[in-house]
């Protein structure tokens, strides 16, 4: 029998997480179902111990629920010098997709802000379910769909004086789907989540992300410090138990999914220069989210343990935060980060003709990404975690 709605939403979001929400997600509904304000306010503004990398290495040193196998990153490393050869891998996709701008767009910056705003959480529940599609997309690309219908309609939602003050009726009617009676998911949550941004770029930026970008002065981990800080609807942390010198310590570790894809995108966006110029772009990690862990495990990089593995199969949800959500997620930042290294050392001893440079966690995190949509049918057989959260 479904536990009740006022349950599940109390455990999905606390400071120190600990259970796995056991819910059928085949009769779960995102339709009624509010997150508590909690889920992306409550967090302390400080920053955290560990940033992504090192947090995804302390995570995986002190892992439970799953083991990392190095053989298989040194076997991905060669399909993915073999996806740089082939141009599978380029700093170029990015601008080259149809629903994405490129760096002429003078709308660019404000708008690879606003989709990564709403960048989250567009699984449906249920494997009988409706998907959410727009223009015959799903997921993150029936977002980037429905933003510029939007905008083609004259609708000005890159403008965050519109979106501060977003109707949960318009941003319903802006994220339409192509199939009746189905919603994007946390309607009221992504409301929220614009009225909080939209008011703090009008405050502190002019309105205009291109400012905040600037003040950064070409530095990515001030842009991602600053975004986590002045935007707590992108602070995605959580807090790690674990043993240091004999004693049981909680160290706050940090994911930053959105945080890293937007200025990711940044960077994508305009290849790398003007705008998207980061001296130290090389820190961003990869975007921990729940389908690129399923590439890893397909690849062998991952393997999940028996009891978590367990979990997975019979769709239950796993609270944000959670143990086994953090190990998954962390784990996926470890291998990539492990990934980015011995593809550069490959190409040094094994290929002079490509610079190491070329390869970075973004572009690996768009190659796995692409593989796992390329792939989808051929990856079913692994099952995915699911989450409900503001974050990814």
């Amino acid at each position: 029998m479904l536990r009740s709605a006022r349950f599940l939403l109390s455990v999905t979001r606390q400071l120190v997480p600990r259970a796995v929400v056991h819910q059928s997600l085949a009769r779960a509904h995102y339709s009624g179902v509010k997150l508590p304000a909690s889920n992306y306010y409550s967090k302390s503004s400080m920053a955290p111990q560990l940033l992504p990398a090192a947090s995804g290495e302390l995570i995986v040193k002190n892992a439970r629920h799953l083991t990392v196998h190095e053989e298989a990153i040194e076997k991905l490393a060669d399909r993915v010098i073999r996806g740089i050869k082939e141009k599978e891998i380029n700093i170029e996709n990015f601008s080259q997709h149809e629903h994405h701008p490129t760096a002429k767009d003078a709308h660019a910056p404000n708008w690879i802000f606003l989709i990564d705003t709403l960048n989250f959480c567009f699984w449906t529940p249920g494997s009988d379910a409706t998907k959410w599609k727009v223009d015959g997309q799903t997921g993150y690309f029936a977002l980037c769909a429905a933003i510029n219908r939007a905008m083609r309609e004259g609708i000005d939602i890159t403008n965050p004086a519109y979106y501060a003050k977003i109707t949960l009726e318009q941003l319903e009617g802006i994220l339409r789907s192509d199939t009746e009676g189905t919603k994007a998911p946390l309607l009221e949550e992504r409301v929220q989540c614009l009225h909080e941004v939209g008011r703090v770029l009008l405050d502190r930026y002019e309105g205009r992300f291109e400012n905040c970008v600037r003040a950064c002065e070409g530095s990515a981990v001030k842009l991602l410090q600053r975004v986590v800080e002045d935007f707590p609807c992108f602070r995605d942390e959580a807090i790690l138990e674990h043993e240091a010198d004999g004693a049981t310590i909680e160290t706050r570790v940090s994911f930053y999914k959105r945080a890293q894809i937007l200025v990711g995108d940044l960077w994508s966006c305009y290849r790398g220069e003007g705008l998207g110029r980061f001296e130290d772009i090389d820190a961003i990690t990869m975007f921990a989210d729940y389908r690129v862990p399923q590439v890893l495990v397909h690849f062998g990089t991952l393997a999940y343990g028996d009891e978590l593995m367990a979990v997975l199969k019979e769709d239950k949800l796993l609270a944000n935060g959670c143990r086994e959500e953090m190990e998954i997620r962390g784990a996926s930042i470890y291998v990539v980060e492990r990934l980015k290294v011995l593809v550069r050392a490959k190409l040094l001893t094994d290929h002079p003709d490509v610079k190491p440079s070329c390869v970075n966690a973004i572009l690996l995190d768009h190659f796995l990404w692409d593989y796992r949509r390329k792939h989808a049918a051929e990856l079913e057989y692994i099952p995915f975690h699911k989450t409900i959260s503001v974050y990814y």
